[in-house]
């Protein structure tokens, strides 16, 4: 007799949508502090799917083509399209946004019906006087701003605080730094916990070498989110997914089929298997 699959234990999809090289001086705050050359460094965008038999949560939308066009960014595999390929119903389906910078919240009109939850500090941060001030500004579009202002009208967002379930086996943590309302997402899976990190930690080396990223809110925040999560991988042994390190993908088992050119996962029906080590970014 099949056992059905646990309501709480998850696959994690870890997508990758785009790619840019840039410079580490661009990269890590006050770079030039730690004595150390300047080099080239590669930078992926992901967004996530933490899915099950009973539920799918869609982790961050990726940047539109107006975010990365305002950038000179373009896509790997729009993330509307990787979506479509992954087979997954927008309607129904709940959005998860850890932060509302530009690469994180670019396509949230593709799920027109869905529950948004997204951290109420950044909410009202990022719809605040503050959020336009120009060394804020450049990290998101107005019309996108102005979108989840339309979510909220629509009572499709759910506001999130602190630290909560925010499905069985799902738990979102706010610890901002980045951004003021920066949430990281831990996830039960056959492989162990997975620490969804998205920009709490954009590379595995920020957390190994103690590097605050160069975009940063709150630097204290920043840094007393390093310790949450160095904490977190200690003590429950939390498979780390940072959000932008392009080591990612090759440490995890690519998605079987063509999307596999995009796409890794943690946990699933294959079971066990523990991430490769090594190759920071």
């Amino acid at each position: 007799m099949s056992q059905t699959p646990a309501d709480d234990t998850y696959e994690v999809l870890i997508v990758r949508y785009a790619s840019r090289t840039t410079t580490r001086g661009q990269v890590f705050l006050n770079h030039h502090l730690y004595g150390e050359p300047d080099g080239p460094i590669g930078m992926d965008y992901y967004v996530w799917v933490v899915r099950n038999e009973r539920r799918t949560i869609v982790v961050d939308t990726g940047y539109s083509e107006l975010g990365g066009r305002n950038r000179a960014r373009g896509h790997l595999i729009h993330p509307g399209e990787a979506f479509s390929r992954l087979g997954i119903e927008r309607a129904g389906t709940t959005l998860v946004l850890t932060h509302a910078h530009y690469d994180h919240v670019g396509n949230v009109d593709l799920f027109g019906d869905s529950k948004v939850i997204v951290p109420r500090t950044e909410f009202d941060f990022w719809t605040g006087d503050c959020g336009r001030r120009f060394q804020f500004h450049h990290s998101v579009e107005d019309s996108e701003i102005d979108h989840l202002r339309d979510v909220h009208q629509q009572g499709r967002m759910v506001f999130h605080r602190g630290h909560e379930e925010i499905a069985p086996g799902v738990e979102m943590i706010e610890l901002g730094g980045h951004s003021p309302g920066q949430a990281v997402l831990t996830v039960n899976t056959s492989e162990g916990l997975v620490l969804l990190a998205s920009d709490a930690t954009h590379y595995y080396e920020e957390l190994e070498r103690d590097l605050p990223f160069l975009v940063v809110a709150d630097l204290e925040a920043m840094y007393r989110g390093f310790d949450y999560m160095n904490q977190l991988i200690a003590d429950r042994d939390a498979i780390l997914v940072p959000g932008h390190d392009p080591a990612v993908l090759d440490r995890h088992r690519r998605l079987d089929g063509p999307m596999g050119e995009f796409v890794a996962v943690i946990g699933g029906p294959q079971g066990p298997r523990r991430p490769q080590r090594g190759g920071t970014a």
